[in-house]
């Protein structure tokens, strides 16, 4: 089917194909892209194309995804689809979230930590990092003043 999708132990098309929609509908994609399934992937919009590639990754079922910066390029309706995913995503596996974008880190993490210059300078629940850090790179960091 789509993509040129392959799975370790899945014989069967039938089973290939519910997989992946499986996927796709996990991902908010199937219905924008189930009448062009068998079409060339870089016809998609980057936000459709960034969601195609969770949508792969939710094939093996993972217990950790890992993110980074995948609402970059994005528009702010296309960031709004990634972060709700994310949303949903994170009910069914741990999700570890790499941005510089302060609000959305705010928005979308229940655990943050602040690494600057490759060291990690505070980790905690997202509230306390961004309501009350403990550490004045940290709070220069969320209030804008760093970085």
């Amino acid at each position: 089917m789509a993509y040129g999708a392959r799975i370790a132990g899945i014989n069967q098309s039938s089973q290939l194909d519910t997989i992946i929609q499986r996927s796709l509908q996990r991902s908010g994609l199937w219905d924008e892209v189930e009448p062009i399934l068998h079409g060339n992937p870089a016809r998609l919009s980057i936000g459709q194309q960034q969601l195609l590639c969770i949508a792969r990754a939710l094939t093996v079922e993972p217990e950790i995804l890992i993110f980074d910066e995948p609402c970059g390029e994005l528009d702010p309706i296309e960031t709004v689809k990634i972060e709700n995913l994310m949303r949903d995503l994170r009910n069914d596996c741990t999700l570890i979230f790499v941005t510089n974008k302060r609000r959305q880190a705010a928005r979308v993490s229940d655990v943050a930590g602040f690494l600057y210059c490759g060291e990690l300078i505070e980790f905690g629940s997202t509230e306390k990092i961004f309501t009350n850090p403990q550490d004045t790179r940290t709070e220069q960091y969320v209030t804008g003043r760093l970085g």
